[in-house]
């Protein structure tokens, strides 16, 4: 009984420490600890990073590309026109009283003449080889072809209704470089057209042999090359002069210069080249 009562107490001292341990070590959910909570915080909003701007790539720029926001410069078509009338003079008054055959001078009657004995008529000359016809082609004066082009030297040009100073001025041009279209030759002077269809006749001293352009048909673009994509130079308005540099026999494009820009235009939109022409 005692040895019984012994081993009971030495498995309740066993048993004791494991009934003591607490339930969570053996796995069973424990109660959550509460945890006072104040006023809540609102949340921060996250920093805002500018965005960055990207520029034209290095592709676009090594084609020629027209950077962004740099519009394409244009030349002004001129604000007066090519040529005007020039203005009257004051004319002079006419000379009057000239003396007829028989007018009385001085109060006194004119004395009549005796008509002299006609004299015998001289020896008939042997007939004149016929003369060779001008060349319609060729120059009277400078035998070089006609027509040909050439450039008004100055801004002030006077064009005269016939070859010499004692013909009227018709038109005074006001267009250095404007071309101009030789047609005929009368000693120094040169029958002239323009791009409007106006004929008459000018000096040559007033003319160059540089050769020029004008726009004919609306504004046109200044390409940096004989391409239609090229990229563009300048927009040149209708009416803007300038000189032609060079172009090919048949090609399309030639190279020109107006308003200090230099570039290529279609040879259909100026006025001053022959269709099949070659300027260098």
């Amino acid at each position: 009984m005692k040895q019984t009562l012994a081993t009971l107490c030495v498995l309740g001292l066993l048993v004791s420490p494991v009934l003591a341990q607490p339930q969570g070590v053996l796995g069973a959910p424990t109660k959550p600890q509460i945890v006072p909570q104040g006023k809540a915080t609102p949340p921060v909003a996250a920093p805002r990073t500018p965005v960055q701007q990207v520029g034209p790539s290095t592709a676009a720029t090594s084609l020629g590309a027209s950077k962004p926001g740099k519009p394409t410069p244009v030349v002004p078509a001129p604000t007066n026109a090519h040529a005007v009338k020039p203005k009257p003079k004051p004319g002079k008054a006419a000379v009057v009283g000239a003396l007829a055959a028989g007018a009385v001078v001085g109060g006194a009657a004119a004395v009549a003449i005796a008509k002299p004995t006609p004299a015998l008529p001289p020896p008939a000359e042997p007939p004149k080889p016929e003369a060779e016809k001008p060349d319609p082609n060729k120059g009277t004066t400078t035998g070089a072809v006609l027509p040909r082009w050439a450039a008004l030297r100055s801004d002030e040009v006077n064009l005269r209704t016939g070859p010499g100073t004692r013909y009227p001025i018709d038109w005074v041009y006001h267009r250095r470089d404007l071309p101009v279209q030789i047609q005929r030759e009368f000693e120094a002077w040169r029958l002239i057209e323009d791009q409007d269809g106006v004929k008459g006749w000018v000096h040559s001293a007033t003319l160059a042999g540089r050769r020029g352009f004008v726009i004919k048909i609306g504004d046109q673009t200044l390409r940096k090359s004989a391409a239609d994509d090229a990229p563009a130079v300048a927009t040149l308005r209708t009416g803007v002069a300038g000189r032609l540099r060079g172009c090919a026999a048949k090609a399309p494009w030639c190279e020109v210069e107006a308003g200090g820009f230099r570039g290529w235009l279609k040879r259909d939109a100026i006025w001053g080249i022959f269709p099949d022409e070659v300027v260098n």
